[in-house]
């Protein structure tokens, strides 16, 4: 074997792997990964915005109050996550 035929042997099989990846890369993503995607930018929003308010609420002593409120700031945040998500999904 020459050094010839392996440089072009090489060439080859990075062309045939570039073309894999750029395969993959474009192909959509699966409904259940985009699903759980999805729940998970809900869930951790709500879950981020509570323990913000309960850290507050120490803080100050406001016990229930900043805690209801960054509640409902975590769950408009998320919903406005998901609905970004699903607007680029139908792009």
């Amino acid at each position: 074997m020459s050094t010839d035929d392996f440089k072009t042997r090489l060439k080859i099989a990075k062309e045939k792997s570039k073309a894999k990846f750029n395969k993959k890369t474009s192909e959509p993503k699966s409904n259940i990964g985009q699903a759980f995607k999805m729940s998970t930018e809900l869930v951790s929003a709500v879950v981020v915005g509570t323990i913000i308010g309960f850290i507050l609420d120490k803080w100050f002593g406001t016990k229930p109050w900043l805690i209801l409120i960054f509640f409902f700031v975590g769950v408009i945040a998320g919903i406005m996550n998901v609905i970004k998500s699903a607007k680029k999904l139908q792009k």
